[in-house]
This record gives structure tokens, sequence and C-alpha cells, in this order.
């Protein structure tokens, strides 16, 4: 089949049973047309339309050696700097259709099944030929252009003990008991983006206990989402109906889900990893999946940050706030965290080097650094927002009131310095959707805990991070005597 369009995606949308529960209903089809999930079928449906768009082929998809087919341009295992370049000019163009807001285009977890299947010998055998389904599923993902989700955290229940300790064990995950045809799985995972998926990936992200009874929670495998007994259950959605009222919410709104595995029977093919928590603990990092999904991550940062300073400044200019130089300090805040952006991701990709399974990957050094700053940075994008539009953020009134008796009254008092009425009441229902929305909200809180809790992710960039060339330039320092 190879890479797919918009109609083709929602058609296999609407075609695949699952069980998706949002409040007290039950959906099980027609997925694309229900009220929750048919504004962000669409978003995606778009994106997959850019693969077959004239002017955007060539950057969006590449022709196989093996196969007259063309795919997708983030299944692309890189061997040459060329081929990072395309991969990145790819997702600029995915990430740039959104602004960034969405986290999880396809492009995301392609990157991670790319990478493993290169590292296909991490997996080992363990009485299964775990590398050749890793391969194997890669291989199915990339020839039907598959949208993938993925769940990796436990339940939040008692965090002070682990999985194994908690009332039921059965909460968090984990293999229930092995089978001639499979493993069956119990329990839940959170938190699955995007479950309009095909597929969903379950893969560790904490680290596992070594302990014997934790090996029942080391497992990685992939399911189609209309594995018998997968459930999916769905926080309310922000989207709205009203492209003038939500202009971001009512398009990438990706909904979120907690994933139940009520006795889900995984076949022998699609197991990665089971009860092994050393390579479960080391399976990003093992096979450099986390650098090419911390690249994608970078390319999708950078175009929200440039979204948001193009957004800042219009709003400023619009208003006739621009000139003063507080307001500008905050712009270029903005745009000193678009331009470090762009200088991590420019380092990595200068400074790739071919891995031991022979992808050229991007250097991990300046992609980690900018995995640790930017949830550090990206919550002062909306801050500033917030700031430059003030109180003006407050006073948007629905786009009903364009129809009503009162047009003239708003014609007259909610014009600004560049913009009459309706643009300007438009230009604020974008800013309060990047800034203040229930949208707004979610989009912080996912910025904030993209890769995991930032403390813990810092207190890992202070082990892994190679202070010692340092530690000797000043033990040097300390001894040198001048002169002699």
């Amino acid at each position: 089949m190879g890479a797919r369009n918009g109609k083709e995606f929602l058609a296999r949308l609407d075609a695949t049973s699952r069980e998706l529960w949002y409040g007290n209903e039950k959906v099980t089809g027609g997925v694309s047309k229900h009220r929750a999930f048919r504004s962000i079928a669409s978003s995606i449906a778009n994106l997959y339309d850019m693969q077959k768009k004239d002017g955007l082929r060539e950057i969006m998809t590449y022709s196989s050696q093996s196969s007259r087919e063309r795919f997708g341009m983030s299944f692309l295992q890189p061997k040459t700097r060329e081929d990072l370049v395309k991969r990145r000019l790819m997702m600029k163009a995915w990430a740039d259709h959104s602004g960034g807001m969405l986290g999880r285009t396809p492009d995301y977890l392609n990157s991670s099944i790319m990478a493993m299947a290169a590292a296909a010998e991490f997996f080992g055998r363990n009485g299964h030929d775990y590398g050749t389904n890793i391969k194997r599923y890669y291989e199915y993902v990339r020839e039907n252009d598959l949208l993938l989700t993925h769940t990796l955290i436990n339940p939040q229940m008692n965090r002070g003990i682990g999985p194994s300790k908690q009332a039921d064990p059965f909460t968090a995950a984990r293999v229930l008991e092995k089978k001639g045809e499979g493993v069956v799985i119990r329990g839940a995972r959170m938190l699955a983006t995007l479950p309009i998926a095909d597929e969903i990936m379950v893969f560790p992200s904490t680290v596992v206990r070594s302990g014997q009874d934790d090996f029942p929670y080391s497992i990685a495998f992939a399911l189609p989402v209309s594995a018998e007994g997968l459930k999916f259950i769905c926080r309310e959605s922000f989207s709205d109906e009203s492209r003038f009222d939500h202009p971001l919410a009512s398009r990438f709104d990706e909904q979120d889900a907690v994933v139940v595995f009520d006795d889900v029977l995984v076949p022998w093919e699609r197991v990665f990893i089971l009860e092994d928590p050393e390579r479960a603990n080391r399976v990003s990092e093992g096979t450099d999946a986390i650098v090419f999904m911390a690249q994608q991550a970078t390319i999708r940062e950078i175009a929200k940050a440039e979204f948001v300073a193009g957004l800042a400044t219009l709003v400023a200019e619009t208003i006739g706030a621009d000139q003063f130089p507080h307001v500008q300090e905050k712009i270029a805040n903005i745009l000193l965290t678009v331009e470090s952006m762009k200088a991590f991701l420019a380092a990595a990709e200068a400074n790739a080097k071919q891995n031991r399974w022979g992808l050229l990957t991007p250097d991990f050094v300046p992609i980690n650094s900018a995995r640790n700053l930017w949830p550090r940075v990206a919550p002062n994008l909306a801050v500033v927002v917030k700031q430059i539009g003030a109180s003006g953020l407050m006073a948007i009134p629905p786009e009903e009131i364009l129809k009503s008796g009162a047009r003239a009254d708003v014609d007259k008092y909610y014009q600004a310095k560049l913009a009459d009425a309706e643009e300007r009441i438009r230009l604020f229902k974008l800013a309060w959707d990047v800034a203040g929305s229930s949208f707004a909200g979610r989009q912080d809180l996912y910025e904030r805990f993209f890769f995991g809790d930032p403390v813990r992710m810092a207190s890992a960039y202070y082990s892994w991070y190679d202070k010692e060339p340092y530690k000797e330039r000043v033990r040097e320092m300390l001894h040198r005597r001048d002169g002699e």
C-alpha cells in the first residue's frame, strides 16, 4: 500500500472496531463522525493528504529500493546526512501545519520503531525471536502507513510503592499468563494520546525493578486497537464546533486515554520484550530510539516556539504595544528559545555518527539538552501571550456577537490599531487558545511532562553527562604554577 492519503486513513478508522469510552457512551465504530473525535480525525487526515500533494510528495515520502511503493519519510532509516535532512524537512512540514500543537503526529512513533527495527539484535531471542518480531512490525506499519499510539505509564495509585506491592497487583498492566498462542495481559496503563490510532505500542518508560515480583511488568508489545478486551477511557474533549471561537481546540485536540487490558491476548509475533527488566530499562537508549524520538520532538518544539513568537508579535503590533521595551524583551525571550532549540538541532545533525546498528544518528548530547531545556522554557511561551494580551484576552465575545444587534458597538469598541473588530477578536481567540483555554492548559501539562518528570530527567541528565573534562580543567588550574 505505501503512503496513504486522508481518505484512506478515515476509511480505515471507521472500519476498525474498537472500544472507546467517552463518558457513558461506548464508541465502537464511525469514530471519524463522533463529536469528540471528528475534529482530530480530520486534522490527521490532512497530514496524510500532504503526502500526496503536488509539491510536497518528494518531501513527505521516499521510494524504497525493494518496492515500487513510496513510504512516509519518517520510516526512512538514515544512512547519510542527506537522509537526516530529508527526515527533518518532512517532520517540520507536519509540525508547521499545526503550529506544533500536535504532539503525537505519526512521525513520532514511526521514528521509534524505525530505530528499534535497525537494532533488532538488541531484543534477543529468549526462546522467541523478538528481534525478528520488531523488524517485521516496522515493515508492517511502514507498508500500511499505520497511525500508532503508545502507553507507557502505570496508573497513579500509590506512587510510594512499586506495581507489585499495590493492593491489587493487576492495577498496572502485567503478564497474567503465557499460553501457546501468546501472552495474556491484565491491568491498565496511562496515558495514550490519540486513541483514534490504528495500533497501540506498549513499552516501559520508567525503571522496572529487577526483583522477581516485578518481572511481569517488564513487557513491550504492540496490538491493533481492535484487540478483544482492549478499552480506552477518554478524557473530556476540548474540541468545539466553532473554528472562530476555538481555532486550535477545534482542530488539534488530540484526546488522551487510560488504556485497560481486560485479559488481552498478545500473539507471540507481537511481543518484543517479556519479563526482562534489564532490556525493558534500556530499550530506548539501547536502540537509540530515544535519540530519534527526541529529534522529532525538538523539530515540533521549534515549530511551536516559532508559531507563538509570530502570535505574540502580531498581538503586540495589533494593539500598538510593540513599541514598549518590556514587551520587546518578552518577545525577544521567545525568539531566544527558537534559536536555542534550532542550534541544538543543528549541532545534533552536524555531529551525527553511525551507531552500532548502522544508522546515522544525531548526536544525543545536544538533543538530550534540548529535551531537558524545553519543559523549563515552554510554559513561558503562553505566559508571554497572557502578559501582552492582558485583559483583552478576557474581553472576547463569542462569534454570534458579530451577527447581533450589538454589532455597531462591537465594531467601534473592539477595533485595534492594526485591525478591525472582527479581525482583532479572531486574533485574540487564537491567543486565548494558546494561553488560557482548556486546550492551553492541556498543552502546558503536556509540554512539562512530555518526556517525564523534569526533576527526574534533570537528575538522569546530571548522571549521564560527562563532566570529567571540566573537572580536570579545574584541577589543572588549582595546581598550575605559571612561569614554571
